[in-house]
């Protein structure tokens, strides 16, 4: 069976983020800076690998002050963990266009083993001619197996920012 390369289309994609604030709100936020590639069989993800490079200091919650604070030592230590990246090690087709995934994450230079959902958006040929595939991809981690522990108690005893984070990949690859 063929192999197809493919190249993030960072044009054409995001890496989001949502995060509970205060336990009644969500904050969200994305990622402008990353790359990424993927090896498929043919034009499904089963069996296939993705790869995605996303750097740190490029969060943006549109708030100034809160992403320079997510920028330091208390949350992702942007200067000495400047990438978070992202390895899959297994995608398991369950149904036409659902897929279970698996891969390695590393943030703050601990990688832990995550498991996403992943849906296919198709494939497309653009106004150039280049062959476009989608896969939308959401999942959750545990921040502070990570090292960002940062935390402050509120009145009523609840914590200013929940230890789980919500992510989402609108990912669009381009044939290579």
């Amino acid at each position: 069976m063929a192999t197809k390369n493919w190249a993030l289309d960072p044009a054409h994609s995001e890496i989001l983020f949502k995060v509970k604030h205060l336990v009644i709100s969500t904050v969200s936020g994305s990622f402008g800076e990353f790359s990424g590639s993927a090896t498929t069989p043919e034009d499904t993800f089963e069996g296939g690998e993705v790869s995605i490079s996303i750097k740190a200091a490029s969060i943006n919650t549109n708030n100034g002050q809160r992403d320079g604070h997510l920028r330091s030592e208390e949350f992702f230590d942007a200067e000495n963990h400047p990438e978070i990246t992202i390895k899959t090690t297994s995608i398991e087709q369950v149904s036409d266009d659902d897929y279970t995934i698996k891969a390695d994450f590393t943030m703050r230079g601990v990688t832990k083993q995550v498991t996403f959902k992943g849906e296919y958006g198709g494939t497309a040929t653009d106004g150039y001619g280049n062959k476009k595939v989608g896969l939308e991809v959401t999942g959750k981690i545990n921040r502070t197996d990570y090292g960002l522990n940062w935390n402050a108690v509120i009145e009523g005893g609840g914590l200013t920012v929940s230890e789980e984070v919500k992510l989402i990949g609108n990912l669009q690859f381009t044939e290579q």
